[in-house]
């Protein structure tokens, strides 16, 4: 198979990854539901550079450094599931706290405390990461052209960053503003709930690994 022929068929599977529900999708919504749209398209790059992180850690060969030391997986899956706990308790705690929506953005705080929620969302889950070298493995050559180790991460930037600015923009339309804001308390509950059940599901998997 060509390199661009390997380079479409990776960025096809993660982004079927990148769109798979979870607690990447939660956060970028709920910011530009609740905040902005300029807000939601920060939260957006914040998930292109977690991705392009990840990426490069796996081209790195950082999953081989995990599987020798397993302390170390396990230790990433706990922080990163207390640090999605951590979320779901601050949007739990604000459910009942009324919201004005504005389009006025303090654009000195705002995207850029968006745009590091984002990120960390997205390196709190080290799974992701063994996702990416598995993909690698599975469509990588045993000898990786330079152009594909410059070309992906820059592909799984736009994947990532693309799919979630989409969301942005969809979920910081008029309408869903509008219901949100009807049913703030219930929305922030539902969605305190989902963190906190995918942080805790990640901290007892890396306890299981022990």
């Amino acid at each position: 198979m060509s390199s661009a022929g390997i380079f479409i068929s990776i960025m096809a599977a993660l982004a079927v990854g990148a769109m798979s529900p979870g607690p990447s999708f939660v956060v970028v919504s709920r910011i530009a539901i609740s905040r902005s749209r300029l807000d939601g398209l920060a939260a957006a790059l914040g998930m292109g550079v977690g991705g392009v992180v990840f990426a490069v850690l796996a081209l790195a060969g950082l999953t081989a450094l995990l599987s020798q030391f397993e302390w170390l997986y396990v230790l990433l899956k706990v922080a990163g599931g207390a640090y999605l706990v951590y979320i779901a308790v601050n949007i739990w705690r604000s459910a009942g706290r009324p919201l004005e929506v504005s389009d006025t953005v303090d654009v000195n705080r705002a995207p850029r405390l968006s745009f590091m929620t984002a990120l960390l969302t997205q390196l709190s889950n080290p799974k992701t990461i063994i996702v990416y070298a598995s993909i690698f493995a599975a469509l990588l050559p045993r000898t990786v052209p330079l152009s594909l180790i410059v070309s992906l991460p820059l592909g799984v930037f736009v994947v990532e960053a693309g799919w979630y600015s989409i969301v942005a923009f969809a979920f910081s339309a008029r309408h869903p503003r509008r219901l949100y804001l009807a049913a703030k308390s219930w929305i922030d509950r539902s969605a305190g709930v989902v963190m906190a059940g995918l942080g805790l599901r990640l901290i007892l998997a890396g306890v299981s690994d022990r």
